[in-house]
């Protein structure tokens, strides 16, 4: 007789904790599902073991057996270890972690529909290397040959060539006869790739795995990946958890992007997942970014991630010429229109020459800004340095950060004057000023509205690669990834929507969103055209993605990062109190923070509680805490936050819920 302790897969927390049980079967082991009785009325129920032990543990009585092991599902050591590590490193619950290496249980039964059939594929052979890209491919191709962990950033310009370095590394992983894992952020957007990879590999060699897939066609490509005809697996942040034994490159492709960090528990970082699953490997992780997280660089200045430079566009294209509308001229000279003359002009040109627009407005969020229209002024908070949105229910500006509140001012505290107003515009609107201006022109719209039907997203893109629509409107959709060698005008038609969200990375999101919409143009023969309109044109963000410069950028952010404290300098732990009643919803916050003052007395900084941004959401009131952790203090403050779970869990009503997250990418 064995002794099992598993975790019952029931994501509660109050049975987030592992469950000892007695095991008759010689074939279990760590990593096994297993089936249990559990609780009063010994409801079968699936477990993972996470460990076996001889003898039970000391005083134990009326220990329940195991009824099954299933002989399907069985992690590996390497996978059920990092499933352990994230549950603490998360904050999430252990059968959380767990499932995120176990898919549905499918089975393939008959034909499936190709999800790739409508991709055209011809094999390709490698790209001549410049100088350049030679350079950094010698410096990967040697650490896989020593198989040694090591963690590269790739950074090149828009255009530099950063994926064929992907497709020659991997060939080398392939002919080490090991296994690799590609991620994209939004994997609809990338058709592309797909097809380089499968061009360059044998559509049979390589995976795809991402949300769309229906469950059989998923079922389909995960049969490929663990009978190992698909050493390659393609992927959103989900394939970092791709079953391979004998893994030797992970490639985090536009590795800046938020998409990266999971939204929904367990809220895991892909590249820290990446990094911990490559060290158990020996393999290399490799990430490419022309504007890489000021976290990364700052780990490339510091010596923890080997940094490889691109400056050059491949076939030595000139990057776009970059002009910066101020919007306060424009109405000062009466053009109240979205769109600034010089914009307005650039389109009618390029629709002349039959070259193609990308226009694009990043409206993600729900907090709008408080601006001055005539000097570009926007309000913000003097403890924080955070934009104050204005709520309109208080009537007054609030920080969601410190939860200092200001009256609206009646008139701008620097110039006076009296047209003050909240920000804020939308995709459609934009689309209604193009089809009036320019009715002749093919217009296409890309959002998360117009893209919710099932290919609709694939369907626009295919319809502006093909150049069957002129105009391509869309949010940060458009500005990941699309390579279309006929644009010729990028027009962002507002900047100040990303610069001024209550988020203290709000500059290096604007510098990241304007370089990288500004990349889709020009990546022909003829140079590119981006404009950009702003209210706030002497803004650094702006200023030094004009002039395509990173360094400079990233040299006063993190000055501003380390006398503020905010990451890469701390940890940032956020903390969503959540309740249907507004009034214990705030007062089990309060609870919450004095705790944590008790508890971790100066070494934590603790701010708020304070309404969160998003105040209510799906009929429950939202308040927000937010806790400092020195750096290199991660462990211990988790471990805090750990016990804090269990007392809240005690100390809970039935609609309150109490969330967690680590360096959130987001404080809606």
């Amino acid at each position: 007789m064995k002794y099992v302790d598993l975790i019952v897969d029931n994501n509660t927390n109050a049975t987030d904790a592992p469950y000892t049980y007695a095991c008759r079967q010689d074939d279990v082991a760590p990593g096994c599902r297993v089936r249990v009785p559990f609780a009063r009325g010994n409801r079968l129920t699936d477990g993972y073991v996470i460990a076996v032990r001889e003898q039970p543990p000391a005083g134990m009585r009326n220990i329940k057996e195991v009824v099954e092991v299933d002989p399907n599902v069985r992690l590996s050591a390497e996978e059920l270890e990092t499933a352990l590590w994230m549950r603490n490193r998360t904050l999430c619950r252990y059968i959380e972690a767990l499932r995120m290496f176990v898919p549905d249980d499918i089975k393939v039964l008959g034909k499936t529909k190709d999800p790739f059939a409508d991709l055209d594929f011809s094999a390709s052979v490698p790209e001549t290397l410049t100088a350049e890209q030679e350079q950094a491919f010698r410096e990967i191709s040697e650490t896989l040959d020593r198989q040694e962990h090591r963690v590269f950033l790739l950074f090149g310009v828009t255009g530099s060539g950063k994926t064929e370095l992907y497709l020659q590394s991997m060939q080398k992983v392939l002919d080490q006869g090991r296994q690799g894992i590609v991620m994209v952020p939004e994997i609809s957007l990338t058709p592309q790739v797909i097809r380089r990879f499968m061009n360059r590999f044998g559509k049979e060699k390589v995976a795809v795995i991402h949300s769309r897939l229906t469950k059989k066609q998923r079922a389909v490509e995960y049969d490929k990946i663990r009978s190992g005809r698909a050493p390659v697996v393609i992927g959103a942040r989900s394939a970092v958890f791709a079953p391979l034994r004998d893994i030797g490159l992970i490639v985090l492709d536009e590795s800046h992007e938020t998409s990266y960090k999971s939204d929904k528990s367990p809220k895991y970082d892909t590249l820290e997942v990446a990094v911990k699953r490559a060290m158990s490997h020996d393999a290399v992780v490799l990430t490419g970014s022309a504007t890489p997280s000021l976290a990364d660089y700052y780990r490339s200045e510091k010596g923890l991630f080997k940094r490889l430079q691109l400056t050059e566009r491949y076939n030595e294209t000139p990057m776009p010429r970059v002009h910066i509308a101020d919007m306060r001229e424009e109405l000062r000279r009466g053009n109240r229109s979205i769109f600034s003359r010089a914009l307005a002009d650039g389109i009618r040109e390029n629709l002349e020459k039959k070259k193609q627009i990308i226009l694009f407005l990043n409206r993600r969020g729900y907090a709008s800004f408080v601006s001055c229209r005539e000097c570009g002024h926007v309000l913000r908070c003097d403890e924080c340095g955070i934009s104050m949105p204005y709520h309109k229910d208080l009537n007054v500006c609030m920080c969601h950060y410190c939860g200092r509140k200001e009256p609206l001012p009646a008139q701008c505290p620097v110039c006076g004057g009296r047209t003050i107003r909240s920000f804020g515009a939308g995709t459609q609107q934009v689309e209604e000023k193009v089809r009036e201006l320019f009715p002749d022109a093919g217009v296409r719209r890309l959002d998360l509205d117009s893209a919710r039907k099932k290919g609709a997203m694939e369907a626009i893109l295919s319809e502006f690669e093909k150049h069957e629509a002129d105009i391509l409107i869309g949010t940060q959709l458009v500005a990941k990834g699309l390579d279309i060698a006929n644009v010729g005008l990028v027009g962002i038609v507002s900047a100040d929507v990303t610069l001024n969200i209550p988020d203290f990375r709000s500059a290096e999101r604007t510098f990241q969103l304007v370089t990288q919409a500004a990349g889709r143009s020009g990546r022909g023969d003829q140079i590119g055209q981006v404009i950009i309109q702003t209210y706030t044109p002497d803004h650094e963000a702006l200023r030094w993605a004009a002039h395509h410069d990173y360094r400079s950028f990233y040299n006063g952010e993190i000055r501003l990062r380390e006398q503020i404290q905010y990451p890469p300098f701390c940890d940032l732990f956020q903390m969503i109190v959540s309740d249907v009643e507004e009034d214990r919803a705030a007062e089990l916050a309060e609870r919450c923070a004095r705790w944590l003052r008790r508890k971790a007395g100066k070494e934590l900084t603790i701010l708020g509680p304070t309404p969160a941004p998003l105040n209510k959401a799906g009929g429950a009131y939202r308040y927000q805490i937010l806790i400092k952790s020195p750096e290199g203090q991660r462990r211990s403050t988790t471990e805090i936050l750990q016990q804090l779970k269990r007392v809240y869990t005690k100390e809970k009503t039935a609609t309150s819920l109490l969330t967690m997250d680590v360096n959130p990418y987001s404080f809606m």
